[in-house]
């Protein structure tokens, strides 16, 4: 398919804002979704980049854009399709970057999703297996007739990758999700370790004696899934891509579903997220995502970035919590998305609910191989203590909030998971409060002393905080300062003035602890 072909689906209503004709003939190899400032790295040659433009802000200089479209070129991107939802329509600085790099520019009006776009593409270019004249493929008829029938009658991966490499004999073959999970593989396939396989599709880059197909969905660096094959040689290209092109069909229908299932899910969501909800409406809305309305819950949050961040993000969030969660799940659970770019998860634990060790190991086993997957972008998650029921979910989503809010003032750029359980001692729990909260209370506690401005505050805290950390001992802080146990008296005795707190009351001293830690 052609991005003119494209062009002329009045059913998406696309229009062109640049583009020379020879480069609108140019053959389109796939689709990729994504509003990454720089998304060179999970692209592939000839396909259409979509983008919501989120990853953009009228204030940003011309060079942000031109780096982004750069990275299209630099990819080999065919053509970029811009969707108007955002800012209304399409910046001019846009238009301009990609008339100067070459890269033919769409608009997408808001009307137009951008699945409708993946689905016309996917379907023009591969159609149904069972109607295009044979010899324009490899595959041999009766197998993609029966690939077809399976497709129609909902068979799993396992058994589509069985019939599709079948009359290659026993040849081994995965179906991979970005983290390693084995998703489904054929009979003579032997059980990949997710480690193992996580490794085996960041290698296959550099190692050309393997092959890891990307399935041409709607997905981003957390969902997408490789057709990985060991031996390459074992089977010819063309046959490799139409089985790949067979997975897409599986994930595509699969992806209509879980778009149904993430509905559900925000509107559980958004009665665990009200103190107030009706209980009959939570029961209901719990059985409706498949959670037992009764049982042990977790509440798990993410977030890509840093806390609180830009609600693009959230969809990456959601895929990158629902992956975790499917690796080694200690049950069911609902993954849904709240405003401000946040995925939560609803984890169901079980009658008993094992309140340290229930659903926790399925997001720690996961969540750094996820991270792999952009180690350019922090990934967090905060898990909730468990509860005894539903009428302590909101709860619970609260607990999982400050857990994240913890996880991402630790690591800030990293992957991190934090369980409330983690919140052990005062470091861990001053993590959580917000930074804005942290400081004033540090100004508060300390008054004058927190004006880093004056040299002689700056020698008052010096002592402070060696008395403290010395357990308020005259001769140990004295000796660690160099200093003579009377001058360590004297600056002790200043601090009390100036901030109003004796030093020999256990609640004064924690404060002023506390109030160090919160600089």
């Amino acid at each position: 398919m052609h991005v003119e072909q494209l062009l002329q689906l009045e059913s998406l209503d696309l229009a062109l804002l640049w583009g020379e004709r020879p480069l609108l003939t140019r053959e389109i190899s796939g689709v990729t979704a994504t509003d990454l400032e720089d998304p060179a790295r999970f692209l592939q040659q000839g396909e259409i980049v979509l983008s919501g433009l989120v990853w953009w802000s009228p204030g940003d200089s011309p060079a942000k854009t031109d780096h982004f479209v750069s990275a299209l070129r630099s990819a080999g991107a065919t053509a970029l399709l811009a969707g108007e939802e955002t800012h209304g329509t399409v910046p001019g600085v846009l238009v301009d970057s990609c008339r100067e790099h070459g890269v033919p520019l769409l608009s997408v009006p808001a009307q137009t999703s951008f699945r409708a776009i993946t689905e016309a593409v996917y379907l023009r270019q591969w159609g149904d297996l069972s109607r295009r004249p044979a010899h324009h493929y490899a595959l041999p008829e009766n197998v993609r007739t029966e690939l077809a029938r399976l497709l129609a009658d909902g068979a799993g991966p396992d058994e589509l990758l069985d019939r599709a490499f079948a009359h290659l004999g026993r040849l081994p073959c995965y179906l991979l999700a970005a983290g390693g999970r084995t998703l489904g593989r054929t009979p003579s396939a032997p059980e990949l370790p997710v480690q193992r396989a996580a490794g085996l599709l960041r290698d296959t880059a550099r190692d050309t004696t393997r092959v890891a197909l990307r399935i041409e969905a709607d997905s981003g660096p957390y969902d997408t899934w490789h057709l990985y094959l060991p031996d390459p040689a074992e089977a010819p290209p063309r046959v490799l891509h139409e089985i790949a092109d067979v997975m897409a069909q599986y994930r595509h229908a699969l992806d209509r579903h879980r778009a149904a299932e993430r509905r559900t899910a925000d509107e559980l969501l958004a009665l665990v997220d009200s103190p107030v909800a009706d209980a009959t409406a939570l029961d209901s809305a719990l059985t409706a995502c498949g959670l037992p309305a009764h049982g042990h819950y977790r509440v798990i949050v993410a977030t890509l970035g840093a806390y609180g961040s830009q609600q693009n993000e959230g969809t990456g969030a959601r895929a990158a919590l629902t992956e975790a969660l499917s690796h080694a799940a200690a049950g069911p659970f609902a993954v849904g998305l709240r405003p401000g770019g946040a995925a939560v998860a609803v984890l169901h634990t079980g009658q008993d609910g094992d309140r340290r060790t229930a659903g926790r190991p399925a997001v720690d086993q996961a969540w750094s191989l996820l991270h792999a997957c952009a180690p350019e972008t922090p990934l967090h998650a905060g898990i909730s203590d468990s509860t005894p029921g539903p009428s302590g979910l909101n709860s619970a989503l609260g607990q999982a909030r400050y857990a994240l809010a913890a996880a991402a003032t630790a690591d800030a750029g990293a992957d991190r998971v934090t369980a409330v359980d983690d919140l052990t001692s005062l470091d861990a729990l001053l993590a959580g409060i917000p930074t804005d909260v942290r400081t004033a209370f540090s100004a508060n506690a300390l008054g004058p002393l927190s004006d880093s401005s004056s040299s002689s505050h700056r020698v008052l805290l010096e002592t402070l905080e060696a008395f403290l950390d010395h357990n308020c001992s005259w001769t140990r802080t004295a000796e660690a300062l160099h200093l003579h146990v009377n001058t360590v008296h004297y600056r002790i005795q200043r601090v009390e003035a100036l901030t109003g707190r004796g030093l020999s009351n256990l609640d004064d001293k924690l404060d002023l602890h506390a109030a160090l830690k919160c600089r």
